[in-house]
């Protein structure tokens, strides 16, 4: 689980050090999102992680990550949050305590899967955002398509995610990922 989290965070981490000055303001597949929203959105992500392995609720946080985390230094504050994330993750007992979540408490492994699976999708997003190389760990697309497709329904019923985009049966495991988050790969 935490080297299936800690491939994801790689694959983004390599994006967002590929990001120029310029590119910021550059547009993704994901709708209303530029990169630097997009890689906000990751930050707060990952600043979350800390606080609910401690045991804290969506409430108690409250909006203490709202807003813009990126500030003047972005690459130095998706490093910062990714490593804070990944230490309370990799914690003793952290993967065996459950997490309160806005939708209800769920075990850490679910979560750290749940937030794996983000990464991995929101890294081929910012590839594609900077049109730089957007292969993701095929062994990391794998896993997360095997997480993510017992909930085809939910997904698509979520608001999250754009209709599921029809691929041929033998398509690679990134493909049909990208595919069951409404992606067009």
């Amino acid at each position: 689980m935490l080297e299936l989290h800690a491939i994801a965070m790689d694959e983004f981490g390599l994006r967002v050090a590929m990001i120029d000055d310029d590119r910021w303001d550059a547009r993704t597949p994901c709708s209303d999102w530029s990169v630097r929203d997009l890689v906000n959105h990751l930050v707060v992500e990952q600043l979350w992680v800390p606080p609910l392995l401690a045991g804290e609720t969506v409430e108690s946080v409250g909006d203490r990550f709202d807003g813009d985390r990126l500030g003047d230094d972005p690459v130095r504050s998706w490093t910062e949050a990714g490593v804070a994330a990944q230490r309370a993750l990799a914690a003793p007992g952290a993967l065996d305590r459950d997490v309160h979540l806005s939708y209800g408490t769920v075990g850490a492994r679910r979560y750290c899967m749940e937030m794996t699976s983000d990464l991995a999708v929101h890294a081929w997003d910012l590839a594609r955002g900077l049109g730089v190389d957007d292969r993701i760990d095929p062994g990391l697309m794998s896993a997360v398509y095997d997480y993510l497709s017992p909930m085809k329904e939910a997904l698509a019923g979520s608001g999250m995610f754009a209709e599921p985009v029809p691929v041929p049966d033998d398509a690679d495991s990134q493909t049909r990922t990208l595919a069951l988050t409404g992606r067009h790969p």
